[in-house]
């Protein structure tokens, strides 16, 4: 476990049970413990001095010393909790396993991965870096919409302002993927104007094939009209043909 540098000024926090989780890391499970001891001073402050014969004197003096006692041990507590607070993951006596997630990722072992990036978190929820990869790795695994969860609870932390850049990045790469599956789930969806194809193509198959009749049948009839026309032609010129030998007979003689 490595020495976490504290200030004096984040002790003020540990004066107030409570405060200290609440300010260094929003715990809002510390929000009645610290509603319950302002409650507690406000009522012996009142039974002291604004109503003393409310309650006896002796029952409100031990009041008093079993708060004091209390108000000691918390804080006692919350200092020696402070560096957890401050820097959780240097105070831990676990081992540091983002460099082993970071190279598992690079290496596209995305379970290994997210091992290490979940135990890591476990120590330090509130970590972007381990947190946009922890996105990248649900990404790459198919699992859009985690991720996409996850990305959008990440600017709300203090401590994701420093990386931006590399958020608008994922998120980048994260719209794309999925305006891919977008994409494949609307192509997938002719399948069922496939199943009702069928329905209408009959119809297509009989217009198609009384087009094709009535062009067979044109040319059934052409070859008819044709040979009667040709037939009455060559009629007409046998008569004109019979007509003119007659004539140049008639003159010979």
């Amino acid at each position: 476990m490595e020495t976490v540098s504290i200030q004096a000024k984040h002790y003020w926090t540990c004066l107030w049970p409570g405060m200290s989780e609440l300010w260094w890391r929003g715990r809002l499970s510390a929000l009645p413990a610290a509603v319950a001891f302002a409650a507690v001073v406000n009522a012996l402050l009142i039974a002291k001095f604004i109503y003393p014969g409310w309650l006896p004197g002796a029952l409100v003096m031990l009041a008093c010393w079993i708060a004091v006692a209390a108000w000691v041990v918390l804080t006692v507590r919350a200092i020696r909790e402070l560096p957890l607070l401050l820097s959780p993951r240097q105070a831990s006596t676990q081992p540091d396993r983002f460099a082993e997630a970071q190279g598992a990722y690079l290496t596209g072992n995305y379970a290994l991965a997210e091992e290490a990036l979940t135990a890591g978190l476990s120590i330090e929820p509130r970590d972007p870096p381990a947190l946009l990869l922890l996105a990248a790795v649900l990404r790459h695994t198919g699992r859009l919409n985690a991720a996409d969860a996850l990305l959008t609870e990440i600017p709300k932390l203090e401590a994701a302002a420093a990386w931006n850049l590399e958020w608008e990045s994922e998120r980048a790469r994260l719209e794309r993927d999925l305006d891919a599956r977008g994409e494949l789930q609307e192509g997938s969806d002719p399948e069922a104007s496939e199943e009702s194809g069928p329905e209408t193509e009959p119809d297509a198959e009989n217009v198609s094939s009384a087009e094709h009749d009535e062009i067979e049948a044109e040319p059934a009839t052409l070859p008819i009209d044709t040979a009667l026309k040709t037939f009455s032609a060559d009629v007409e010129d046998d008569e004109d043909d019979f007509n003119q030998k007659n004539a140049g007979h008639s003159e010979a003689a």
